[in-house]
């Protein structure tokens, strides 16, 4: 039971559990389209906090035929709810589809969350109000290698038609998505082409399906620009499964193309090979030349250097980022490092000092170099308290309210929606007093949502929380694990919602696959062991905590190399080390899954700040704390499932 409703509850939760009731049965009849059932319901809950989202149900089950006028109603509603803003949008969508501008027109300034789909119906809009010309607002959305909604058709023609999308546009975007792989949407541009940059749609179709057999097959000794894209194509789509092989064909038919196109093909063969960790990336990054890169290239490129520890290259390869891109903490920190490495210590301090003050992975490494600074990486003292009456009225907002009722009937993300509606807006001593709201309510993962957001006043209690310390010590000590490490992990995996689940299905705390679980319970002897009890919050502590002592056993008891497998498998992670020992640091920013990569980095993160939170002794840095990742040795592995 919540602490903090507990006197209510107590009073209450005869009416609360009927009420509670009566929404799950109007939402399953929503779900189910059972206009009749849900309308039956409905007028049980006409003084719920939720009603809002069963008039939304009731809307939304036919707003194609529903009344503009009760759609009026319900969008003039003053209350501040996600799912009025959520109708909002789709019914603009109805209208958009129907062609009714004038209405359209009317709501659409009202909208707060658009979409591309949207955004195309509102330049329809203006354009069939022929009081001005937004067509040349297009091309933003254009250029990019992925499909747009069916919204956009109307107004690219239009453009298209115009002059104001030419021929070259067309190109460029076709090229887009090549590099991007999306094949349906190249197919259709090709259908635009003309005269040198066109090409066969069969082609295309082979070139996607079967890159070998297509290259084993080209003619292109009189190939076109169009036939020669598409054979580039084939090379990029290749070289995804092997470098040797898309080298291999590459070197036969090379002489066919422009230098452009060689040093064009170049930057992405370096790419690939850096994102496998082959060593011949920044060889193959070099034989582009000039050849501008986009912002992946250069970050494989970065990642590709610092595994070859290469400093010059590193901040050659930074400095030819845009300036968006240089802003990146991640490179901020690279570039201080690479002139550091080179003997440029002043100019390395002048990035490390900003750096420092930030709450992040990389903050903390920027302090960790700047020799008794003060930086973010230390705790900072509670710097802010919400008094009662402050609890007290903003557990009283109706958003409040009704995340706490979607919580407890476990409707996480409904309740994450409407939470994120309520924090949207506040200042930092808001920020903290919701956050403290929903830590009393045990609703842990908003509570460190809503602490994360704060700005210039922080309460680090509430944004590392430490829920179930009495029943993890037991486990800890069984085996042998760092507390901080465990917990650091688990805020990064579940945020301590104990009903989390993956779209994969690893569940509770530790966010366990059904598959380890049975593999623990069977090596602890849990004879007794069913699935269902993955979900008892001391079963998966038990399971959990059993199987981050095996991932960092086999992982040298590197809590980096373990917080890899644990996240992507223990075979993949022994697979990034690299021919020669590295930093933990290094080892963590060249991780091929951006997942894993960034996994990584805030489980030892949080690691540092809970271990500086338990305060039991000295507490490493977090440099300190990534070590040395030693070179790959495949021999004497132990075996542990490659999935948590």
């Amino acid at each position: 039971m919540r602490i903090y409703l507990y006197c209510l509850l107590c009073f209450c939760a005869p009416a609360m559990a009927d009420a509670d009731a009566d929404f799950l049965a109007a939402r399953a009849a929503y779900l189910a389209g059972d206009t009749a059932k849900l309308n039956s319901i409905a007028p049980h809950l006409k003084k719920s906090p939720l009603e809002v989202y069963v008039a939304y149900y009731q809307l939304r089950l036919n707003l194609q035929n529903n009344p503009t006028a009760a759609v009026k109603v319900f969008l003039s509603r003053p209350e501040d709810n996600p799912v009025i803003d959520k109708l909002r949008g789709e019914w603009l969508k109805v209208l958009g589809s129907k062609q009714q501008w004038t209405l359209f027109n009317s709501e659409y300034p009202r909208l707060l969350n658009e979409d591309a789909e949207l955004t195309c119906f509102a330049l329809q809009a203006r354009a069939n109000d022929q009081t001005e010309n937004p067509l040349h607002e297009v091309r933003a959305l254009w250029m990019t290698g992925k499909s747009q909604p069916d919204s956009c058709g109307p107004v690219f023609n239009a453009a298209i038609d115009a002059g104001i999308i030419s021929e070259a546009d067309i190109w460029a975007r076709l090229k887009l998505t090549l590099e991007s792989g999306n094949v349906t949407l190249a197919k259709q541009l090709a259908e635009r082409l003309t005269g040198n940059h066109r090409f066969s749609v069969d082609a295309l179709s082979q070139a996607g399906a079967d890159p070998d057999r297509y290259l084993s097959k080209a003619k292109l000794e009189k190939a076109n620009e169009g036939e020669r894209a598409l054979a580039l194509f084939a090379i990029q789509r290749l070289s995804k499964q092997s470098i040797d092989m898309a080298l291999s064909r590459w070197n036969k038919i090379a002489a066919y193309f422009t230098d452009a196109e060689k040093h064009y093909l170049y930057g992405w063969l370096g790419y690939e090979a850096a994102r496998t960790q082959d060593p011949r990336a920044l060889q193959l990054y070099k034989s582009a030349a000039t050849q501008p890169l986009n912002e992946q290239q250069l970050a494989w490129r970065v990642r590709a250097a610092l595994r070859e520890k290469n400093w010059n290259e590193v901040l050659h390869s930074i400095e030819k980022m845009g300036e968006v891109q240089q802003r990146n903490s991640a490179w901020r920190y690279w570039k201080a490092r690479a002139l550091q490495a080179q003997n440029f210590n002043v100019e390395a301090i002048k990035i490390f000092t900003p750096l420092s003050t930030e709450f992040n992975f990389y903050g903390q490494l920027a302090g960790d170099e700047l020799a008794d600074a003060p930086h973010a990486s230390a705790l900072q003292p509670f710097a802010y308290t919400p008094t009662k009456q402050e609890i007290d009225a903003m557990s009283a907002l109706p958003g409040v309210r009704r995340t706490l009722a979607l919580y407890r009937m476990d409707l996480r993300t409904d309740a994450l929606q409407e939470w994120r509606w309520v924090v949207r807006n506040l200042n930092d001593k808001e920020l903290l007093t919701a956050a403290e709201i929903a830590r009393r309510n045990e609703m842990y993962d908003r509570a460190i949502g809503a602490a994360d957001l704060t700005v210039n006043t922080h309460d680090f209690s509430l944004r590392y929380l430490a829920p179930y310390r009495d029943a993890l010590q037991a486990h800890i000590q069984e085996n042998g694990l760092d507390e901080a490490w465990v917990y650091g992990l688990m805020r990064q995996e579940s945020r301590f919602a104990t009903s989390a689940r993956s779209n994969v299905g690893a569940a509770g705390l530790m966010q366990i696959m059904p598959s380890t679980a049975r593999w623990v319970a069977k090596k602890l002897g849990l004879k007794s062991y069913r699935d269902g009890l993955i979900h008892q919050l001391d079963t998966n502590l038990k399971l959990g905590t059993y199987y981050m002592k095996n991932v960092l056993s086999s992982a040298d008891d590197s809590p980096v190399l373990a917080s890899a497998a644990y996240n992507a498998g223990p075979g993949r992670a022994r697979k990034w080390r690299g021919e020669q020992d590295m930093e933990g640091a290094i080892y963590a920013e060249s991780i091929p899954y951006d997942e894993t990569r960034d996994y990584v980095k805030k489980v030892m993160s949080n690691t540092v700040y809970y271990a500086k939170q338990f305060g039991d002794g000295p507490v490493s840095s977090l440099k300190d704390r990534l070590g040395i990742i030693a070179a790959r040795n495949d021999a004497n592995q132990r075996a542990v499932p490659d999935e948590k």
